[in-house]
């Protein structure tokens, strides 16, 4: 019902747009003229350009949905076919991540428009020990593809839109593992799902800077250095989002502020 009166409610403003733009177009041409005036061809282009502008951003949206969803099929092709260290391989490159095989130097990576060399085949029997998926649209159900790699130490995942908290308590597949972990910059991480790291008791690095959702940076750094007390947890300064001193003597040097008595023992 609802859907159906917000289409409603948009048919009717469209209607609305498109007679305002003609009457005033009928009014803003002389009658003596042949040709139409700039201001009637202005609003011919406003009303040709924009009528259908905001169904073609739900179309966007959509079609954005759909494309993650896509990228974040499991493999289960390859992975019968080819086994899961090849398949968890093949899922990362065709992200446009990179990653490295335990015990091996060499890093495989995508190329700047998706191409990639098959030279990974050649390590079916060999777990992937780092990953670097930034700025890929992973999500959680794209984790089904990696939660076979069990000898996974570093995770970088820096300015993935799709990770979230559904995301991060999903992790906990790779608690005996992981040593580092990078969730810098991505936007939908909030302070609760930061919770969800409480499982990593390996964890040795986390980077959370730059976490939009994350009201009072420094006051959650704190908190999660004391849930995680073997992390070097990185991210903002401990001032970020604490009141200082100084701000605190201006409050109460304030005209009309009152300090609340302390009260002691007898």
């Amino acid at each position: 019902m609802e859907k159906w009166h917000a289409g409603l409610m948009t048919c009717r403003r469209q209607m609305l747009w498109s007679v305002t733009i003609r009457r005033n177009m009928s009014a803003a041409a002389p009658a003596s003229s042949s040709s139409p005036t700039a201001t009637s061809r202005f609003l011919l282009w406003l009303d040709q350009t924009f009528h259908d502008v905001e169904p073609l951003l739900n179309w966007n949206a959509t079609l954005r949905k759909r494309l993650v969803r896509k990228k974040n099929l499991f493999y289960g092709y390859a992975q019968r076919n080819y086994g899961e260290n090849i398949a968890a391989a093949y899922y990362i490159l065709n992200l446009k991540g990179a990653f490295r095989f335990a015990g091996q130097t060499e890093w495989f990576r995508s190329g700047p428009r998706g191409r990639f060399s098959y030279d990974f085949m050649n390590y079916p029997a060999t777990k992937i020990e780092e990953i670097d998926l930034s700025g890929t649209p992973i999500n959680h159900n794209g984790l089904d593809n990696l939660v076979s790699q069990v000898h996974l130490r570093k995770l970088t995942l820096r300015g993935c839109p799709e990770v979230d908290g559904w995301f991060l308590s999903r992790l906990h597949v790779f608690s005996e593992t992981l040593e580092e972990l990078d969730i810098s910059h991505c936007p939908k991480v909030t302070t609760g799902a930061l919770s969800a790291l409480t499982h990593l008791r390996m964890l040795r690095r986390l980077d959370i800077s730059e976490l939009g959702r994350v009201q009072n940076p420094g006051l959650v750094q704190i908190l999660t250095e004391e849930m995680l007390p073997h992390c070097l947890v990185i991210g903002a300064d401990y001032s970020h989002g604490l009141v200082s001193d100084d701000t605190t003597q201006q409050i109460e040097s304030t005209p009309g502020h009152k300090t609340q008595p302390v009260a002691t023992e007898s």
